[in-house]
């Protein structure tokens, strides 16, 4: 008898922790789409670019990390695999950044026209020898 009537309290309680997590689940939906009605506001005020950008920066880098705090469960987990993901994260910001300064380099655009026209001559010329 004892028993079952730990069991039924371990069960209770059990049921208590998921209708909390479901409470906070709840409230981060709920606070995620508040930020996305600031940020849809923001954008239509009369400010400057600069500060607008950066408030979206700031929105965004927020909800963030909400979504994978909480959502992506890394508040629950071990310290390891949030070391692991911010390691991603990092590597990735790493390699979009430096695409991005290589491709805003000028010598890796075309030179306009004329280099249009050659080009377009280089493949015909081998369509037509093939």
């Amino acid at each position: 008898m004892s028993a079952l009537a730990a069991t039924s309290s371990h069960d209770s309680h059990g049921h208590e922790h998921d209708q909390s997590k479901f409470h906070i689940f709840v409230q981060v939906a709920m606070l995620l789409a508040v930020i996305t009605g600031i940020e849809i506001v923001a954008i239509y005020l009369p400010l400057p670019h600069w500060v607008v950008l950066g408030v979206l920066s700031l929105l965004s880098l927020v909800k963030f990390m909400f979504v994978i705090f909480i959502f992506m469960h890394l508040k629950w987990d071990k310290l390891l695999c949030t070391i692991l993901f911010f390691i991603g994260l990092v590597l990735a910001t790493g390699t979009v950044t430096a695409l991005y300064f290589l491709f805003s380099v000028g010598d890796s655009k075309p030179v306009g026209p004329a280099y249009d026209a050659a080009a377009l001559q280089t493949v015909s010329t081998m369509i037509s020898s093939a």
